[in-house]
């Protein structure tokens, strides 16, 4: 067993929501596109309740921007660990930051098209 991994039951899950809540708290205060991310993500929230579209919509709606916070989330991680081993440049390391980036990239389409999906008809259906 891991030395270093946490107890089981109620205390491993304490601990990793406290760890969780530390992530997000360092993603907010340190990475600059996390902040923006999350502040588009609570500008469109309310249009997700009172959009007129189905649940699943909804659903998909929500999902797709949080696919773009985890995904920062994680291109975040990545970025300090390749930090954290060297600031030197690496062509290894340029090219991790460079996938990290590209798959937030991926993730801002998927929602834009997502988004545009699923309000296209509702806005077209409102102007006519």
């Amino acid at each position: 067993m891991n030395p270093h991994k946490s107890k089981a039951g109620l205390a491993r899950i304490w601990r990793a929501l406290l760890y969780s809540r530390k992530g997000l708290r360092d993603a907010w205060r340190h990475e600059h596109a996390f902040r923006q991310e999350l502040i588009l993500v609570l500008v469109l929230a309310p249009v997700i309740v009172i959009a007129p579209v189905s649940l699943l919509e909804r659903a998909a709606l929500a999902a797709s921007l949080l696919l773009v916070l985890i995904v920062e989330l994680l291109n975040s991680a990545i970025e300090a660990v390749v930090d954290r081993v060297s600031l030197d440049p690496h062509e290894l390391s340029g090219r991790a930051k460079d996938m990290g980036s590209a798959a937030v990239m991926l993730s801002l389409v998927l929602a834009g098209v997502t988004w545009f999906a699923v309000l296209f008809p509702v806005v077209r259906s409102l102007l006519s």
